[in-house]
C-alpha cells in the first residue's frame, strides 16, 4: 500500500501540494484526476522518491520512499516527458534498466517489442511521440515492480494502442498483482480501467472514493410525463442532480435507490421512463458538483 499523510511542496512561493492525506491500495487500477497544473505530476514525482516534501510523508508498503533504495525498487515511474539517452536505442535502454531493477524480464520486453514492431536497434530520437510513449509502458511492465505510476501515459496513444496498453496493464494485475496509477486530466482515458479515483485539485485531493461506491444511490433517468405539473412533483421525493430536456423527453441525473425512482414513477405514470447507465463522467460532475466545483471542462 502506497500511503501520503499530509504531504505538503512547495517551489518557492507556490505550494504545488497541500496536505495530502490518501491511500493506494495495493492489485487495483488508481486513476488521478486533476486539470493540467492541479498538481498531479508533482504528487507522482514525490511518490516515488524525486521529491521529497517539505512536510509529510509518503510510505511504500510502510517504508519512506524518499532517499530509500529499497522502497524506491518497488515502484517504476513513467514521466510525461521521457528521458532516454542520447543516441540510445530500445537495447541500449533496456541494458541501463536491467542494472536498475534485477527483475526486469528481458524476453518479454523483446516479444512486446515485436508484438508493438519497435526496432530494438532504432535510434529512439528518431522514434514519434506515440511511440515512445509506448516504449516506456514496455519498461515500465517489464521492470517488474509492484507500482507502476503513470504520468498522462495514455496521450499520444492511437485508441487501439490505447486499448493494447490497458489489456497489458490488466493482464499484470492478474498474474502478479501490479498496481498501476494513472494521472490523466482527461476522464475518458480511464473510463473502462479505473477503480478508484482520487480527485486533485489545486494542490489538494477534494475526494478518494471507490468507483463502485460513487455509483450506489445515482441513476440516469429518461422519461416523458404526462404534463410539466409533474416534475414538481417528482423533484419534491427524489434529488434532482441534473435535468436536461430536449422537447417532451427530459433526462435527469437522480440520487436515490432504485426502489424509490420505481415507487415515484409508478405513483406518476409518465408516458415513458427507463433508468439508463451512468458513465464516469456524469458520475464524476454528480459528485463534484456537490461538494460546490464545477468540474464539466475536466471531461472535455
Amino acid at each position: 500500500m502506497i500511503e501520503m499523510k499530509h504531504v505538503k511542496k512547495q517551489f518557492d512561493e507556490v505550494t504545488a501540494l497541500s496536505d495530502i492525506t490518501a491511500n493506494i491500495e495495493e492489485g487495483h487500477v488508481f486513476g488521478l484526476i486533476g486539470t493540467n497544473g492541479a498538481g498531479k505530476s508533482t504528487l507522482l514525482r514525490s511518490i516515488s522518491g524525486i521529491f521529497q516534501p517539505e512536510q509529510g510523508e509518503i510510505l511504500i508498503d510502510g517504508e519512506p520512499v524518499y532517499d530509500n533504495p529499497s522502497a524506491k525498487s518497488k515502484l517504476f515511474f513513467i514521466s510525461d516527458d521521457q528521458f532516454f539517452f542520447a543516441g540510445s536505442t530500445p537495447q541500449d535502454m533496456l541494458s541501463y534498466y536491467e542494472t536498475m531493477y534485477p527483475n526486469f524480464d528481458r524476453e518479454r520486453f523483446y516479444t512486446l517489442l515485436d508484438v508493438l514492431k519497435l526496432d530494438k536497434k532504432r535510434k529512439i530520437n528518431t522514434f514519434s511521440k506515440g511511440m515512445k510513449k509506448q516504449l516506456s509502458v514496455l519498461y515500465g511492465v517489464c521492470a517488474g515492480t509492484k507500482y507502476l505510476l503513470c504520468d498522462e501515459t495514455f496521450d499520444g496513444l492511437d485508441p487501439v494502442i490505447r486499448q493494447a496498453v490497458k489489456r497489458l496493464f490488466i493482464q499484470e494485475m492478474e498474474q502478479r498483482n501490479m498496481t498501476p496509477i494513472i494521472a490523466s486530466h482527461n476522464l475518458r482515458e480511464l473510463e473502462d480501467i479505473c477503480e478508484h479515483i482520487g480527485l486533485l485539485h489545486q494542490g489538494g485531493i477534494l475526494f478518494s472514493r471507490d468507483l463502485d461506491e460513487m455509483k450506489l444511490g445515482i441513476y440516469k433517468v429518461q422519461y416523458v410525463l404526462n404534463n410539466a405539473d409533474d416534475f414538481a412533483k417528482l423533484s419534491s421525493r427524489l434529488e434532482v442532480l441534473q435535468k436536461e430536456a430536449r422537447g417532451s423527453l427530459s433526462t435527469l441525473t437522480i440520487r436515490a435507490t432504485h426502489e424509490e425512482i420505481a415507487d415515484v414513477m409508478a405513483e406518476l405514470q409518465p408516458v415513458f421512463w427507463e433508468i439508463l447507465p451512468l458513465t464516469l463522467e456524469e458520475i464524476f460532475i454528480s459528485e463534484t458538483e456537490v461538494l460546490g466545483y464545477d468540474f464539466k471542462h475536466l471531461t472535455l
